[in-house]
């Protein structure tokens, strides 16, 4: 089983229009082969500090994920309203890697 904790920063000015579209993102995401869960939260300390984290049943499912069409279109619908790089760590076999 895969892992996947991603964390963004948004701007601000743009929490709405990033939870809108995470929605969309997330429900796409969840018919997905090989998705086990795929849950967004908000930071308790900074209400536009957003963490998601995700289950895979193999690191193929993961990568597949990441080719999907939703997901190309919720990075470029995503990018403009980030106040910073979002830091994904994928954990697997007792090892994290920090993306």
């Amino acid at each position: 089983m895969i892992y996947v904790v991603a964390t963004t920063q948004v701007k601000p000015e743009s929490r709405e229009a990033f939870i809108e579209g995470a929605k969309a993102c997330i429900a796409e995401t969840r018919k997905e082969k090989g998705c086990i869960a795929y849950d967004s939260h908000t930071s308790i300390n900074d209400p536009n500090i957003f963490v998601v984290v995700e289950r895979w049943e193999s690191r193929d499912d993961l990568n597949a994920h990441a080719r999907a069409p939703h997901m190309k279109a919720w990075r470029e619908l995503s990018t403009p309203l980030k106040a910073a790089p979002t830091v994904i760590e994928i954990i697997s076999d007792g090892k994290v890697e920090k993306l």
